[in-house]
């Protein structure tokens, strides 16, 4: 394949302040940074951002809220395009390609050589890692990482004479719980749904993602040069999610990401799959008992990890570079990783931040954030493969033409697989 930039990389392997307690020389540091979820999330990275530059004071840091995912990228892409990038930006680690297909972005295991460097790139969960390579090297670090789960509101089941500790835990349950939580009135309309699962845009296709590994395939491979659209479990999915409009478990037609924690916390439905990064959010506004469950699968469990992660970005000097790697220790620091998971609900990426008594205590009081760690030995990575966006808006199109009625399953994902190999064809 051909990238549109070459990277020459003009590395050092200094030390860091931080893990090595050795300063490097002064930099000034562009970060961006995406908020995602409904969380106080600009507050708590400026903060950590302050501490950093506190401790620091031979460094500039200016933290800059660029958006959400999508805008963020964007603008972190044409900041390099024009020769002035961030030296460091959280974008999501489907980017991966896009990055590197653009030659934004170097080898974070480049610049983090040392001995003590790669054992701390090995610290984070595998689950996490697995979207940060390619072509042998490790891109990008987690940070704000999470996997979708199923919220339900345990009032509802007990209303309904269900067990509020047994959430559905596969497709069939989830069908057969969802018709005793739907209410309806007098005349016949829903008042609560038994379950919302979003299926419009880029959210959409990352909740599909969940079903389709739970019927034990992917949507693509390691390699982003694959899409796995066209598949027995694709299609099985597509027809789970009319299923649940059909038999009157979800509201039929298009639902979104954006207004379904709302819709959950005002009544409007029993249960819904979304982020833990929503975990905050949900705890600080319900006003009933909740809990947290895996995804109910098709056969067995599986969820799609999700989220961003730390970039370092091309075209910056070796001691941008050391500096923005110190600076991502720092942020993913047991200490400073356990205040952005509680703060948010994003799952912290490394065993060690969950060994802090903060993060104990954390869990013994809301429990509801372990779900998501134990579903990681269930999850796989997120769609992604080389020019992302056009190849998942296929995706999106296939999934949205079922849900809305315009499309048969096996007719939507087949055109959807046309037209993706028809791009991804030149990289391979």
């Amino acid at each position: 394949m051909t990238f549109r930039n070459n990277t020459a990389l003009a590395l050092v392997a200094g030390g860091l302040l931080g893990l090595q307690g050795t300063a490097v020389s002064a930099a000034d540091l562009e970060f961006y940074f995406p908020v995602g979820v409904n969380a106080p999330a600009v507050e708590t990275i400026q903060a950590l951002t302050d501490e950093w530059a506190a401790a620091n004071p031979q460094h500039n840091v200016k933290a800059v809220y660029a958006g959400n995912y999508e805008e963020t990228t964007t603008k972190a892409l044409t900041a390099a395009a024009a020769g002035d990038p961030p030296q460091v930006a959280v974008l999501l680690a489907i980017d991966i390609f896009t990055l590197i297909e653009e030659g934004a972005v170097v080898p974070i295991s480049d610049i983090a050589d040392s001995p003590e460097e790669q054992e701390w790139l090995a610290g984070f969960y595998e689950g996490f890692m697995n979207d940060t390579k390619f072509d042998g090297k490790i891109y990008s670090v987690p940070f704000q990482r999470s996997t979708p789960v199923f919220y339900y509101n345990k009032d509802a089941f007990r209303e309904a004479g269900l067990d509020p500790e047994a959430p559905p835990k596969t497709w069939d349950e989830m069908v057969e719980v969802g018709k005793k939580l739907t209410k309806r009135d007098a005349n016949g309309n829903v008042t609560q749904w038994g379950t919302r699962i979003p299926n419009l845009g880029l959210a959409g296709a990352w909740m599909f993602g969940g079903l389709v590994i739970s019927k034990g395939d992917v949507l693509s491979t390691e390699t982003g040069t694959e899409a796995r659209i066209n598949t027995p479990a694709a299609i099985a999915s597509l027809e789970f999610m009319q299923r649940l409009a059909a038999e009157g478990v979800m509201a039929p037609g298009g639902i979104s990401w954006g207004d379904t924690p709302k819709a959950f916390l005002e009544g409007q439905t029993a249960s819904m799959w979304t982020s833990t990064g929503n975990l905050a959010f949900v705890n600080s506004n319900a006003t009933f008992d909740w809990g947290v469950g895996f995804l109910p699968g098709g056969d067995g469990p599986g969820a799609p990890v999700g989220g961003g992660n730390f970039y370092i970005f091309s075209n910056t000097t070796p001691d941008e570079q050391e500096a923005a790697l110190d600076f991502i220790k720092f942020m993913t620091s047991p200490e400073a990783a356990a205040r952005w998971s509680i703060a948010t609900g994003y799952v912290a990426p490394r065993p060690d931040t969950w060994e802090t008594q903060v993060m104990k205590d954390y869990a013994a009081e809301l429990p509801q954030a372990l779900v998501a760690l134990e579903q990681l030995p269930y999850a796989e990575r997120e769609f992604a493969t080389f020019q992302r966006s056009k190849v998942t808006q296929y995706l999106v199109e296939a999934i949205e033409g079922v849900v809305t009625g315009s499309k048969d399953p096996a007719a939507a994902v087949a055109e959807a697989q046309e037209k993706a190999d028809a791009v991804l064809k030149d990289y391979r």
